[in-house]
Protein backbone atom coordinates (compact mmCIF):
# COMPACT_ATOMS: atom_id res chain seq x y z
CA UNK A 1 0.00 0.00 0.00
CA UNK A 2 1.81 3.38 -1.28
CA UNK A 3 -0.67 5.80 0.61
CA UNK A 4 -4.17 6.62 -0.43
CA UNK A 5 -6.50 8.95 -2.26
CA UNK A 6 -8.13 11.92 -0.69
CA UNK A 7 -9.68 13.34 -4.19
CA UNK A 8 -6.81 15.34 -5.81
CA UNK A 9 -4.53 14.46 -2.78
CA UNK A 10 -2.68 11.28 -1.97
CA UNK A 11 -1.90 10.89 1.84
CA UNK A 12 1.79 9.21 2.16
CA UNK A 13 2.12 5.88 3.68
CA UNK A 14 4.76 7.37 6.41
CA UNK A 15 1.82 9.89 7.35
CA UNK A 16 -0.52 6.66 8.66
CA UNK A 17 -0.39 5.38 11.57
CA UNK A 18 -2.41 1.70 12.63
CA UNK A 19 -2.99 0.20 15.63
CA UNK A 20 -4.87 -2.88 15.73
CA UNK A 21 -7.26 -4.67 18.61
CA UNK A 22 -9.69 -6.80 19.01
CA UNK A 23 -13.00 -6.12 16.87
CA UNK A 24 -16.28 -7.25 18.50
CA UNK A 25 -18.37 -8.93 16.24
CA UNK A 26 -18.15 -12.11 14.35
CA UNK A 27 -15.58 -14.46 15.88
CA UNK A 28 -15.19 -17.66 17.26
CA UNK A 29 -14.11 -18.95 20.43
CA UNK A 30 -11.32 -16.58 22.62
CA UNK A 31 -8.69 -18.83 21.59
CA UNK A 32 -9.47 -18.34 17.55
CA UNK A 33 -9.40 -14.47 17.65
CA UNK A 34 -7.48 -12.13 16.31
CA UNK A 35 -6.98 -8.02 16.33
CA UNK A 36 -9.07 -7.52 13.35
CA UNK A 37 -9.81 -3.89 14.48
CA UNK A 38 -8.08 -1.38 12.99
CA UNK A 39 -7.90 2.37 13.65
CA UNK A 40 -5.96 4.31 11.07
CA UNK A 41 -4.89 8.38 12.31
CA UNK A 42 -3.27 10.83 10.33
CA UNK A 43 -1.64 13.59 12.01
CA UNK A 44 -3.62 16.87 9.84
CA UNK A 45 -1.91 19.46 11.49
CA UNK A 46 1.43 18.02 10.85
CA UNK A 47 0.99 16.95 7.35
CA UNK A 48 3.35 17.62 4.80
CA UNK A 49 1.02 16.98 1.65
CA UNK A 50 -1.62 20.04 2.54
CA UNK A 51 -1.32 23.59 1.10
CA UNK A 52 -1.90 26.13 4.10
CA UNK A 53 -5.81 26.64 3.19
CA UNK A 54 -6.03 22.92 2.46
CA UNK A 55 -5.08 22.32 6.28
CA UNK A 56 -7.44 25.10 7.68
CA UNK A 57 -10.25 23.92 5.79
CA UNK A 58 -9.88 20.72 7.27
CA UNK A 59 -9.24 21.80 10.71
CA UNK A 60 -12.48 23.69 10.56
CA UNK A 61 -14.35 21.06 8.76
CA UNK A 62 -12.90 18.21 11.04
CA UNK A 63 -13.06 20.02 14.19
CA UNK A 64 -15.37 17.60 15.75
CA UNK A 65 -13.39 14.42 14.67
CA UNK A 66 -10.28 15.47 15.11
CA UNK A 67 -7.61 14.71 18.66
CA UNK A 68 -4.70 16.88 19.15
CA UNK A 69 -4.88 17.46 15.29
CA UNK A 70 -4.94 14.17 14.55
CA UNK A 71 -8.11 12.03 12.20
CA UNK A 72 -9.09 8.68 13.71
CA UNK A 73 -11.13 5.95 11.00
CA UNK A 74 -11.70 2.95 12.58
CA UNK A 75 -12.94 -0.32 10.62
CA UNK A 76 -14.13 -3.38 12.07
CA UNK A 77 -16.91 -4.52 9.77
CA UNK A 78 -14.79 -7.97 8.36
CA UNK A 79 -13.09 -10.64 9.63
CA UNK A 80 -10.15 -10.18 7.76
CA UNK A 81 -7.81 -7.54 9.15
CA UNK A 82 -6.77 -7.03 5.76
CA UNK A 83 -10.08 -6.56 4.38
CA UNK A 84 -10.38 -3.53 7.62
CA UNK A 85 -7.51 -1.63 6.96
CA UNK A 86 -8.43 -1.30 3.06
CA UNK A 87 -12.05 -0.45 4.38
CA UNK A 88 -10.21 2.00 6.47
CA UNK A 89 -7.99 3.78 4.22
CA UNK A 90 -10.82 3.97 1.65
CA UNK A 91 -12.82 5.80 4.74
CA UNK A 92 -10.03 7.98 5.90
CA UNK A 93 -9.89 9.33 1.43
CA UNK A 94 -13.85 9.53 1.23
CA UNK A 95 -13.84 11.52 4.70
CA UNK A 96 -10.93 13.96 3.80
CA UNK A 97 -12.05 14.45 0.03
CA UNK A 98 -15.47 15.15 1.48
CA UNK A 99 -13.91 17.71 3.68
CA UNK A 100 -11.85 19.92 1.10
CA UNK A 101 -14.57 20.40 -0.77
CA UNK A 102 -15.59 23.80 -1.45
CA UNK A 103 -18.71 25.11 0.57
CA UNK A 104 -22.24 25.40 -1.11
CA UNK A 105 -23.19 28.73 -2.46
CA UNK A 106 -25.20 30.83 0.24
CA UNK A 107 -29.08 30.61 -0.27
CA UNK A 108 -30.84 33.28 -1.87
CA UNK A 109 -34.03 34.29 0.61
CA UNK A 110 -37.11 34.04 -1.23
CA UNK A 111 -40.50 35.42 -0.63
CA UNK A 112 -43.51 33.39 0.29
CA UNK A 113 -45.90 33.68 -3.01
CA UNK A 114 -48.91 35.61 -2.71
CA UNK A 115 -51.25 31.96 -3.04
CA UNK A 116 -48.81 30.18 -0.30
CA UNK A 117 -49.41 33.18 1.61
CA UNK A 118 -53.61 32.58 0.87
CA UNK A 119 -53.63 28.88 2.02
CA UNK A 120 -51.62 29.29 4.90
CA UNK A 121 -54.04 32.24 6.72
CA UNK A 122 -56.90 29.98 4.96
CA UNK A 123 -55.65 27.40 7.31
CA UNK A 124 -55.74 29.37 10.20
CA UNK A 125 -59.08 30.48 9.64
CA UNK A 126 -60.04 26.67 9.61
CA UNK A 127 -58.16 26.13 12.70
CA UNK A 128 -59.71 28.99 14.76
CA UNK A 129 -63.33 27.80 13.46
CA UNK A 130 -62.66 24.26 14.49
CA UNK A 131 -61.72 25.57 18.05
CA UNK A 132 -63.93 27.89 18.03
CA UNK A 133 -66.89 25.20 17.68
CA UNK A 134 -65.51 22.79 20.63
CA UNK A 135 -66.46 25.71 23.20
CA UNK A 136 -69.96 24.96 25.42
CA UNK A 137 -73.38 25.60 23.40
CA UNK A 138 -75.12 28.87 24.16
CA UNK A 139 -77.69 28.70 26.57
CA UNK A 140 -81.40 29.69 25.18
CA UNK A 141 -83.34 30.70 28.11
Amino acid sequence: MDGVRAGPLTLPEEELTERFSRSSGPGGQSVNTTDSRVELLWDVSASSVLADWQRSRLLTRLAGRLTDGKLSVVASEHRSQLQNRSAARERLGRVVAEALLPPPPPRRPTRPTRGAKERRLAGKRHRSDVKRGRGRPARDD
